[in-house]
């Protein structure tokens, strides 16, 4: 019997995982009800539930699951006890609300959190089943149940199939590659910046090396001018004549 509830586990969690988007860890949401039954039939659910998904479980609950256990009775302090072991996760309730009610509003209309729900109100598990992608556990004769996918989960999966809706995995990985390849929420492509093309055929006048702009003559000064001057002068007068004859020409 152990086997053959875990293949259908397996089964109905493949089917989550690849219609619905569910990975691992399982977050499943525990309300006080489940908690008694665990505790009436000598149930470890934080040792058992993760042998029968066979994966990493996180167990949660909320604050106005908590706070139901309180107003209720004695003969709920053990659940109480055990419930307050779990996570707990933020609702949107300032004042409590009933547990029933708190998980509906967790759950939403889509389960965008993909919560397991593990409960033993019927009522609730009503409710859920009305809601596409909600897996169910509850307590039967001693042993933990996975229950099989709703006739709502069922007509949901087809209908995508049938590509008359989206799913929100499906949705989830379309933002997902919008966003890698840079489109916009509107689906527009976000233009950047226009780069400026060179043009193939260049102005043949372009290519003429500019002529280097001749730099402005400083004045000269009156030391220089005097300078040059006397250069001009020595340059102008031509080599010097000796004056004095040659002594030996002389004598002959």
């Amino acid at each position: 019997m152990k086997i053959k509830r875990q293949k259908h586990a397996k089964k109905a969690i493949s089917f989550y995982k690849y219609n619905f988007g569910f990975r691992e860890p399982f977050q499943i949401m525990i309300d006080g009800t489940f908690c008694q039954a665990a505790l009436k039939n000598k149930i470890q659910i934080k040792e058992q539930l993760p042998k029968y998904f066979m994966g990493e479980v996180q167990l949660c609950t909320t604050k106005c699951a908590l706070k139901e256990l309180e107003t209720l009775s004695k003969d709920l302090y053990g659940a109480k006890l055990i419930l307050q072991r779990f996570q707990i996760r933020k609702c949107k309730h300032k004042e409590p609300v009933p547990a029933s009610q708190c998980l509906l509003s967790m759950v939403g209309q889509t389960n965008a959190h993909h919560y397991f729900v593990a409960t033993q109100d019927r009522e609730l598990t009503t409710a859920l089943t009305e809601v596409p992608g909600v897996p169910l556990i509850y307590i039967v004769l001693n042993t933990m149940v996975l229950d099989k996918p709703s006739v709502c989960s069922l007509k949901y999966v087809e209908a995508v199939q049938l590509g008359e809706l989206v799913s929100p995995h499906q949705q989830q990985s379309l933002q997902s590659l919008k966003a890698e390849q840079g489109l916009s929420k509107d689906g527009e492509e976000r233009r950047g910046k226009k780069r400026k093309r060179k043009s193939s055929n260049p102005n043949p006048l372009s290519c003429l090396k500019k002529k280097k702009k001749s730099m402005p003559q400083q004045p000269k000064t009156d030391r220089e001018k005097k300078k040059r001057s006397r250069h001009r002068k020595r340059s102008s007068a031509g080599p010097s004549v000796s004056v004095n004859p040659d002594p030996s020409s002389a004598q002959s």
